[in-house]
């Protein structure tokens, strides 16, 4: 063939067409063996990182007792023993017996590590409540304690109401946790 396209002198374009292909095939492989490179690379990476220790965040540490000494006695009986100088370091807190978590859920966002939580506060106060802080408490499968995670919620809840809060990112979880359990640790009056 290049025989007949050279008597009309486009053999020269023949030549072209073998090297054009030819140089095609060659990318193609180099491009896939880059790939593979990439994928080895990626693989050991991951397996490195499962390697590693947990972060102090992540770790399987005991829950704190002084957050279920706050959630569990109410503030005003303290303050009435307390001297004035240690209510200044205590924070300004309301019975949390009248104000509790009625419903809570949660799920996960930002690609699997974020844990976003909804529930819904009832006030049964006589007054008006802001800067909610909640301590979520994340587990295992089995129960065994991973990580806990507070967040201060600065909008108010109305006397005498409920509030939905809906996907209130917390922070970040273990890939592990499985299980959430969220308390009220202190609040304010509006």
């Amino acid at each position: 063939m290049i025989a007949r396209l050279d008597r009309i002198g486009l053999g020269r374009f023949a030549g072209a067409g073998e090297r054009l292909a030819r140089a095609i095939t060659i990318a193609s492989v180099s491009i896939g063996r880059s790939l593979l490179w990439l994928l080895a690379a990626i693989i050991v990476g991951c397996g490195i990182w499962m390697l590693l220790p947990l972060s102090k965040g992540n770790s399987a540490e005991p829950a704190r007792p002084e957050l279920a000494a706050v959630e569990t006695a109410p503030v005003g009986d303290a303050s009435a023993v307390a001297s004035p100088a240690s209510e200044a370091q205590v924070p300004v807190g309301v019975e949390l017996g009248r104000l509790r978590i009625s419903s809570q859920t949660w799920r996960r966002g930002g690609l699997g590590s974020k844990a976003l939580v909804t529930f819904t506060l009832r006030n049964d106060n006589d007054y008006a409540v802001k800067d909610v802080e909640i301590v979520c408490a994340f587990a295992r499968r089995d129960g065994s304690h991973l990580t806990d995670r507070s967040r201060v919620l600065a909008d108010p809840v109305s006397m005498k109401s409920r509030k939905t809060f809906v996907h209130i990112p917390v922070g970040f979880v273990n890939v592990n946790a499985d299980q959430a359990k969220c308390s009220l640790v202190a609040a304010r009056r509006a």
